[in-house]
């Protein structure tokens, strides 16, 4: 494997992980009056002079092309609605369960970008997907019996589908691909934050948080989940692709699972740490995939009749 390769699938996993934090910083914040759009609004605004200071640090012009700003712009959007349905799908249902749900969206990157961009579908994708099927049918069984609230569900889908379209928009987009990452999430997130403001001046209420621990959480929220875990995202799609940085982040809800125990307090079963470890099998496979290829191919010489 590549230096360049390595560096990518790392990239990958910190974005998954530190995405995964979202709940524990989020959820307290719903305790003390805010709602999600406020929360995302203020972890917006926040990161946005982190990523300036980058910026400016680096030595980037903040300019942008008529070209590119229809496709950062449209980029902004999606984050904005995958962030807000999702956040709001904390509402409704368990948040670890939440974050578990959202990880259809490597499925939805893979079978989109199979379809519409004729991406090869290399035995060991089919091999990790599978694994991670079981495993996130063992994280969704609800606690107690509770059932699982239909309307959160489909927050969490609309949320996995958006985010799997910005995705793929960031790789296969050639006017996206040529902007630095930390410019093009300083403009999504600009984007963004002009998405929630619009909603707030239609009628959504502007909240703060009740407590000064509020305002730590927030900053919490604006630094790892949003500057750190976009900006490796971003970075790792153009170093591997969507598919492999889609299915690394197989991390996020073993992330989201291990903090909303710690964290919110919320219970762990014998099924939620086996479908935990089954997710972390699948991005194992998905890091050496080029061994798994040889692997099968050898099993394949070895019995002829397979390949009828």
């Amino acid at each position: 494997m590549k230096l360049a390769e390595i560096k990518g699938y790392s990239l990958a996993a910190i974005a998954a992980a530190a995405y995964g934090t979202n709940p524990a910083f989020a959820v307290p914040l719903y305790a003390q009056g805010m709602n999600p759009c406020s929360v995302l609004l203020f972890r917006y605004l926040m990161g946005i002079p982190l990523l300036a200071l980058l910026l400016i640090f680096r030595g980037y012009s903040l300019r942008l092309s008529k070209e590119e700003l229809g496709p950062v712009s449209i980029l902004g959007i999606l984050m904005a609605l995958s962030s807000l349905t999702l956040f709001e799908s904390y509402e409704y249902m368990n948040s670890g369960i939440a974050s578990t749900l959202l990880f259809v969206y490597p499925v939805m990157v893979a079978v989109l970008m199979i379809f519409f961009f004729r991406e090869r579908f290399r035995a060991p994708i089919a091999i990790c997907l599978i694994l991670m099927c079981v495993g996130l049918i063992l994280l969704m069984k609800p606690q107690s019996g509770v059932p699982l609230s239909p309307y959160g569900c489909l927050l969490v889908m609309v949320s996995a589908l958006t985010y799997a379209l910005y995705i793929i928009m960031v790789n296969v987009s050639g006017r996206i691909r040529s902007i630095p990452t930390t410019k093009l999430l300083f403009y999504v997130l600009t984007c963004g934050c002009a998405v929630y403001v619009v909603m707030i001046l239609s009628g959504r209420p502007l909240t703060l948080p009740s407590l000064p621990s509020g305002w730590l959480n927030l900053i919490a929220l604006a630094v790892i989940p949003t500057v750190i875990s976009l900006t490796c995202t971003t970075k790792a799609i153009q170093i591997i692709g969507s598919t492999p940085t889609a299915i690394l982040g197989a991390l996020e809800p073993v992330s989201a699972v291990i903090l909303s125990v710690t964290v919110l307090g919320q219970a762990v079963t014998v099924r939620d740490v086996s479908g935990g470890l089954l997710i972390v099998a699948a991005t194992i496979i998905v890091i050496a995939d080029k061994s798994v290829d040889r692997v099968i191919l050898h099993v394949r010489k070895m019995f002829p009749k397979l390949r009828r």
